[in-house]
């Protein structure tokens, strides 16, 4: 009789844990978070809509929320619960726009600010010194881009 208990004792367990292990993998609320969050189930791809912002724009400084100095087209603002900081993005949209030395820029882009008006799935795009140069990107202001993980950085995003 005890051995007929323990084996029932043992399989409850089992089936409790395996039943444990199953809610941690819940397709269907993954899918749900991620049309909530417009990222693609199980990667770090977001559909974001994108603003522009300059150095001496109101409210905006040299540095960024990390205490860090705000690169010209490096520097994007985030919502910290959407995307983290310190999280080294690729935008695709971005790819062969003129750098302010004149390169094409490759698409890579670090959060490393945030801003009062990012919330949600926005970004904010740092152009430069001025408002003149946002002008070389006016025509994704307003646009949605699409924005993916590739990494994190730490320290200070590169220059």
């Amino acid at each position: 009789m005890r051995r007929r208990l323990a084996a029932l004792a043992a399989l409850s367990a089992i089936g409790i844990a395996s039943n444990a292990q199953a809610a941690n993998n819940d397709p269907v609320g993954d899918l749900i978070t991620s049309v909530i969050s417009g990222a693609l189930p199980g990667t770090g791809v977001f559909n974001v809509k994108a603003t522009l912002y300059h150095a001496g724009a109101k409210g905006v400084g040299v540095l960024d929320s990390l205490g860090c100095k705000v690169v010209p087209m490096r520097t994007i603002a985030v919502d910290k619960t959407v995307i983290p900081r310190r999280t080294v993005i690729f935008i695709k949209e971005t790819v062969g726009l003129a750098m302010p030395d004149g390169k094409p820029h490759d698409g890579y882009w670090y959060a490393s600010d945030i801003g009062g008006a990012i919330k949600g799935k926005r970004i904010d795009l740092f152009t430069g010194k001025n408002a003149a140069s946002m002008k070389p990107m006016q025509n994704l202001n307003l646009s949605t881009l699409t924005a993916v993980k590739v990494g994190e950085f730490k320290g200070c995003p590169p220059a």
